[in-house]
């Protein structure tokens, strides 16, 4: 691993990082970053805390949304020269809701290689908690903020898999709000909050009752939000 090695093409590594609790982090991840030339992070702040717990003394670059279209190409020519970098993000698994897609599939386009690590994402445990079928289900993300939004839920109205959704705490009650305009009050839901984290909490319920719980307790930390498909042939769409 490095420009040093006699390889033609460096590699480029994704590599998830805790959402919460920093023990989450694989000794695969840790040993990747030590050895690679360089980190792209997408708040090199952020990602300065964890690289220091793990006393990771790598050079690290700002890699996010506002100029990744700009950086992606000079990152792809220091891989085609030999080096090995590695693509963080504040959290997670970069490209799942954060940076990383446009850089992934340039590498691709020009015959690097990448591999991505196993590690933490926040809708997989929030999934499994849900208790919801989770053989066949779609991943939404955060939904369109303004523009969209409505004809997206429209859209996922007679979607039968089980849905996944990011949601910030600033519009949790609006997105749920929605939800039972479009999918029904009687929608059963899970929303998992600070995942991983000292807060970790998971509530189920119908949407109505979801509602009721964070109009009396603020929404607090990051979302995952599980909504249980439409059923077949039923007009009651209780879990």
């Amino acid at each position: 691993m490095g420009e040093n090695e006699g390889r033609n093409k460096g590699i480029l590594y994704v590599v998830p990082t805790p959402i919460g609790n920093l023990e989450d982090m694989t000794f695969r991840a840790i040993n990747v970053l030590k050895k690679c030339d360089f980190i792209l992070a997408e708040d090199t702040r952020k990602s300065g805390f964890l690289l220091k717990h793990y006393e990771i003394e790598t050079k690290m670059f700002s890699h996010h949304k506002f100029n990744e279209h700009k950086s992606s190409q000079q990152i792809v020519e220091r891989i085609l020269t030999g080096a090995d970098v590695a693509l963080i993000s504040d959290a997670g698994t970069p490209a799942i809701s954060d940076p990383g897609f446009l850089l992934v599939r340039s590498c691709i386009e020009n015959g690097i290689g990448v591999e991505c690590l196993p590690g933490a994402t926040a809708f997989v445990p929030a999934l499994v908690m849900s208790g919801m079928p989770s053989d066949r289900f779609c991943f939404e993300g955060f939904l369109p903020h303004k523009k969209g939004r409505q004809s997206r839920l429209r859209e996922l109205e007679n979607e039968q898999r089980t849905m996944v959704f990011y949601e910030s705490p600033y519009r949790v009650m609006k997105t749920l709000t929605q939800f039972a305009e479009t999918f029904g009050e009687n929608r059963y839901v899970s929303v998992s909050r600070e995942i991983s984290k000292l807060y970790e909490e998971t509530i189920r319920g119908s949407v109505a009752e979801l509602i009721a719980h964070f109009t009396n307790n603020e929404p607090r930390g990051e979302f995952v939000i599980v909504v249980n498909g439409k059923e077949k042939n039923k007009k009651d769409d209780n879990f």
